[in-house]
């Protein structure tokens, strides 16, 4: 008998970890969940590579929107993959864009695919986000 936990857990667990690491602001510790040869197939414009550049993306996105939440709606694992559906709240406190704040607040839907290497860390992220309803919420489309 084996005490290993299922990859499936183990993936799972370091997605719930990157989130605890994101909402802590803690960007350096992101090495943790993420592989050292981290791709993000979607990256933000002007995102830096790898697993820092997703550390980048979130605090620049933390100072636009001080009280950035995700909220889970759908979260499925396999052994290889974490598919997470989740809904974005913010208010537009920073600049963003090139835009100063607005004040107001928006909520939009959005999916990320994460596949998993055989350590638990995460080696490639797939996921699109609502920006145009953001932009559309925030008046800035």
């Amino acid at each position: 008998m084996t005490d290993a936990k299922p990859r499936s857990e183990m993936n799972l667990a370091a997605q719930t970890r990157m989130g605890e690491i994101v909402a802590a602001k803690d960007f350096d510790r992101l090495d943790e969940v993420l592989a050292d040869d981290f791709t993000d197939h979607d990256p933000a414009p002007d995102q830096p590579g790898g697993w820092r550049g997703i550390g980048a993306f979130w605090q620049q996105f933390g100072d636009a929107f001080s009280d950035v939440e995700l909220h889970p709606v759908v979260v499925e694992a396999t052994d290889q993959y974490v598919t997470a559906v989740f809904d974005v709240t913010g208010t537009h406190t920073g600049d963003f864009l090139g835009h100063p704040p607005t004040g107001r607040s928006f909520r939009v839907r959005g999916i990320q695919v994460g596949r998993f290497g055989a350590d638990g860390r995460m080696t490639d992220r797939y996921g699109s986000t609502d920006q145009l309803g953001m932009l559309q919420q925030l008046g800035l489309a």
